[in-house]
């Protein structure tokens, strides 16, 4: 055999083989969730007072005692100092399930917080790592 049909014989061989080889494509196993998204209330201030400590004290109390549920997933501030203030990511809760735990916020319930609950598709696998 020549060398150029070894060649030709090479190519066309890693041109078949290379053919069938191909990578597939990831697949995304996806998910429900409830996005809450926390703005300023009508009663937001910047002032840091006794109360506001007591109040910004319950918020932090409230997510624990979300987060135990085990329905929420992620949370945390915004860093921007803006309207947007921060994010919840409840999995597995209904969007009545996600407004009934946040309406006992008591950031929310003294108007210094307003959250605004969506539904979101997205990736499944979201978590938080669990406390040290």
């Amino acid at each position: 055999m020549t060398m150029r049909r070894l060649l030709l014989l090479g190519f066309s061989a890693c041109l078949l083989f290379g053919a069938d080889e191909k990578k597939a494509e990831p697949k995304y196993e996806m998910t429900n969730y409830v996005m809450g998204l926390l703005r300023r209330g009508p009663n937001w201030t910047a002032s840091s007072t006794a109360e506001t400590q007591r109040i910004q004290d319950g918020h932090m109390a409230n997510i624990r005692k979300m987060a135990a549920t085990g329905k929420l997933i992620v949370a945390g501030p915004f860093g921007d100092n803006g309207d947007l203030r921060g994010v919840f990511i409840f999995q597995g809760a209904t969007l009545e399930e996600a407004r009934a735990m946040v309406d006992q916020d008591p950031a929310v319930i003294a108007g210094r917080l307003v959250v605004d609950l969506h539904p979101w598709f997205a990736a499944a696998g979201l978590r938080v790592n669990a406390p040290k």
